[in-house]
């Protein structure tokens, strides 16, 4: 026997293994286990199981992260008589593109479908000095900010981490394909709440950075939250290294009520608690993400609040400009307001850039693609 039997018990004792009815996807009339949501040692397990060396186990793990392999049958090193024992008793549930949308800018805006039919979206957005991933975290959003497309579909799932690190490879291939250069950075930017789908984040983070995954840097990846105060101290507690950004839009608690309701039960003094406590235990500085919404966030006053609120721990602002959705009434402050915005912060020391909107000529907002597809199947 290859393995330990200390180490099998450790493996059931984590409930990593044989809980098939959390392991299992339906696939036909036979039950196969999504063999991505197996740890390496929990797949050291079923290969002794079926009586093939611990090595085996090790090549089809580097297949399936660092080769990001969607299909047992090219994997070249891997006897076909393993490959159909693979095929028979496990299933790789990959995403696939459903849709792309090519925008003059150069933005790419994907549907991607997922194996139990839903739809999310990830996007390629191309600049001078980076490839940058937007990708999803959840099935929908639970938070109804009401300036969001996606806060107005119902929340189906959390992502698996294999779904998001699959995102991941999709982007990067475009990226590849159409401009000939690699991906250089990530934003858990689109669909859902990162911090509500706390573990699977995490855990995609880990396959993307890991050695033995696609070995990206966790410097390149940024989460942004729309402000979980108790998960942002978690982040903290787990000393991540990747960064995190905080879709704040109003540093005033009644008007950020107004556009995002999570505010009620996360308020601005409950948010910078739990930003003071996660700068203290990672070092890592913060981003503040503005939208400056025409006639409701873009005056001084505004500009001041926002600037008080930097000043608690080390941060940058990105003014982002809205790209506007049908369901909302929200549009954009004027340019003149903007830059004056702007100039204000950086006259009170904050460090801040504007971020021009990508994709005006696609459906690029959040949310958007995803529920022009659904209502194309629903038709």
């Amino acid at each position: 026997m290859f393995i330990t039997k200390r180490l099998q018990k450790n493996v059931y004792k984590k409930g990593g293994l044989f809980l098939f009815q959390y392991l299992c996807k339906v696939n036909g009339t036979k039950d196969k286990i999504d063999i991505r949501s197996l740890s390496l040692e929990a797949l050291y397990v079923h290969f002794n199981k079926m009586d093939e060396k611990s090595y085996r186990a090790k090549q089809v793990y580097e297949w399936l992260w660092e080769k990001s392999c969607f299909s047992f049958d090219e994997m070249s090193n891997i006897s076909k008589e393993l490959r159909k024992k693979l095929a028979e008793n496990f299933i790789i549930n990959n995403v696939k593109i459903n849709n792309s949308q090519f925008s003059a800018d150069k933005t790419i805006k994907n549907s991607f479908i997922l194996h139990d039919n839903h739809l999310i979206e990830g996007v390629l957005i191309p600049a001078p000095e980076r490839m940058t991933a937007c990708v999803s975290s959840q099935v929908g959003c639970s938070l109804t900010c009401k300036f969001c497309a996606t806060g107005y579909m119902e929340r189906k799932r959390n992502l698996n981490p294999d779904e998001i690190y699959d995102q991941v490879v999709l982007i990067d291939k475009q990226a590849k394909e159409n401009y000939g250069l690699p991906l250089t950075n990530i934003v858990y930017m689109g669909m859902g709440e990162p911090l509500l789908n706390y573990v699977n984040v995490l855990k995609s983070v880990e396959r993307i950075t890991a050695e033995d995954g696609l070995n990206m840097s966790p410097k390149r990846i940024t989460v942004s939250t729309a402000g979980i105060a108790k998960m942002i101290k978690k982040l903290g507690d787990d000393q991540v290294k990747f960064n995190l950004a905080l879709s704040l839009h109003a540093a005033n608690d009644k008007k950020r009520n107004t556009i995002m309701p999570i505010n009620e039960q996360n308020s601005l003094v409950a948010l910078a608690e739990a930003l003071k406590y996660y700068y203290a235990r990672t070092k890592n500085p913060v981003t503040y993400e503005y939208i400056v919404f025409n006639d409701f966030n873009d005056n001084l006053q505004d500009a001041a609040e926002l600037a008080k609120f930097c000043k608690h721990i080390p941060c940058k602002v990105n003014i982002i400009e809205y790209n506007p959705i049908s369901f909302a009434s929200y549009t954009n402050a004027g340019e003149d307001k903007i830059e004056a915005f702007a100039e204000y912060l950086r006259n009170q020391g904050v460090i801040t850039n504007i971020r021009r909107s990508r994709g005006k000529d696609i459906d690029a907002a959040c949310g958007q693609l995803a529920i022009k597809e659904k209502a194309k199947v629903s038709e």
